[in-house]
């Protein structure tokens, strides 16, 4: 399903020894002003740029890259993506986009063994994810891209700088890795993340009203039940401190 709705598009990650996230694509088209959420992992970057072209999308048209968060398998192919599309600006939550201008990737690998295996794995050198940030969201801005006003919404948990982005006209939610289908939500085990957090963050998106959930991985829904994300909570409650 790569067009979710009228300037919803979607690519799904292709997950190989690691996740590699899905990918979307925001803005209607007749606006040139297009916007490119989370790459994905590492070597997926002429995927994801074919899998724009097949959509009929002008890569000229791609403004800029927005991501969730900045874990390895959402970030990863972000180097290769630049390559393509070298114009377009990158947004990112303070919280994780200041860091990334420093060279700190405690982020972005979550844990220091998992660096080491991505770093033998991929041949990746440190320092490889210092990026400079065109802009640093903090939460509740009404980003007006592509003929289309998106919520940003500040969703710490599952990292400190999730964000989500929420379309009110067609209630649709990119939640990254705070909440999937299937009553699953994000790990809050690594670098950053705390349980306490998320589950206020699950509150927080508990209270808008979404049809269509388009997650970082797994499946998306397109007819999402009423009160799902706060039956979720509840699930998981217990757990999160």
């Amino acid at each position: 399903m790569p067009k979710i709705a009228e300037g919803v598009y979607f690519i799904p990650g292709q997950d190989g020894m690691m996740p590699d996230s899905h990918t979307c694509v925001v803005g209607n088209p007749s606006s040139k002003d297009l916007s490119l959420i989370d790459p994905g992992l590492v070597g997926k970057g002429n995927y994801k740029i074919d899998s724009v072209r097949k959509l009929g999308i002008d890569l000229k048209d791609i403004k800029r890259v927005i991501m969730t968060h900045t874990h390895f398998d959402h970030i990863g192919a972000l180097s290769e993506i630049q390559k393509k599309i070298p114009w377009a600006e990158l947004w990112i939550h303070q919280a994780e986009g200041d860091p990334l201008e420093q060279g700190d990737e405690r982020t972005v690998y979550g844990m220091e063994m998992f660096q080491q295996v991505c770093q033998m794995q991929y041949g990746i050198k440190s320092g490889s994810f210092t990026f400079k940030v065109d802009r640093k969201l903090q939460g509740g801005e009404t980003l007006k891209i592509g003929g289309m006003s998106w919520e940003v919404i500040h969703i710490p948990g599952h990292s400190p700088g999730s964000v989500g982005l929420y379309y009110s006209p067609e209630k649709i939610l990119i939640p990254g890795d705070v909440l999937y289908a299937d009553h699953a939500i994000g790990r809050f085990d690594l670098f950053g993340a705390d349980g306490a957090a998320l589950k206020d963050s699950l509150k927080r998106l508990s209270e808008q009203e979404v049809k269509i959930l388009l997650p970082g991985h797994n499946r998306v829904v397109t007819k999402l039940p009423a009160g799902y994300i706060l039956e979720t909570l509840k699930q998981w409650e217990p757990y999160l401190g």
